[in-house]
């Protein structure tokens, strides 16, 4: 065998060897990829709101990827971008006269008003993931139009009849982020 072929299979062998020790002396590597970011103020929101925290953060990786100034093309802002108006109306529902647009960039009004904004269409939608997620991103009045319409029936089955191309994609990302933090933490 050539002198050159016997060292790179000795390098390749000894990178998947020190890949492999590395893996296995940290057992939750996949939290690299899964973290739990500002998890006492989702815990205690979530707690709070009567929500699931891991849904809370697989909608936060999904919407800004952990990142606080996240601001999208359409204005939604934050850690679970919330939009201008939902943001108006979630403070205006609680009393919030002081509330500022600039706000939703930090994490404890971001995620207090996520966390209040998902128990609200949890209410309406009795619980029904699918529908709160597909809701939070389409708007709860389009998905009431689906349902009615029976255009989609809420069923995770049937996402692909979600009529929004970017809100089947969304579910269907969210839906991933949350069954594995449910499988990483639970």
């Amino acid at each position: 065998m050539p002198k050159g072929r016997s060292r790179f299979s000795t390098i390749l062998w000894v990178s998947i060897l020190l890949f492999l020790a590395v893996v296995l002396s940290f057992p939750k590597w996949i939290t690299v990829f899964y973290p739990l970011p500002h998890q006492e103020l989702v815990f205690s929101e979530a707690g709070k709101h009567d929500v699931d925290p891991y849904l809370v953060f697989a909608i936060i990786r999904a919407e800004s990827k952990y990142q606080n100034a996240a601001e999208s093309v359409v204005g939604a802002k934050g850690l679970m971008q919330i939009m201008p108006e939902t943001a108006d109306w979630i403070a205006e529902q609680n009393g919030i006269e002081e509330f500022k647009l600039e706000d939703l960039h930090k994490p404890a009004v971001n995620i207090s008003f996520g966390c209040w904004y998902l128990h609200s269409l949890s209410k309406e939608f009795d619980g029904n993931i699918p529908l709160i997620v597909a809701s939070y991103n389409a708007g709860r009045g389009k998905v009431q139009e689906w349902l009615v319409g029976g255009t989609w029936n809420g069923e995770p089955e049937e996402i692909d009849k979600i009529p929004f191309p970017e809100t089947r994609q969304y579910l269907k990302n969210v839906l991933k982020n949350y069954e594995a933090y449910q499988a990483i933490y639970k």
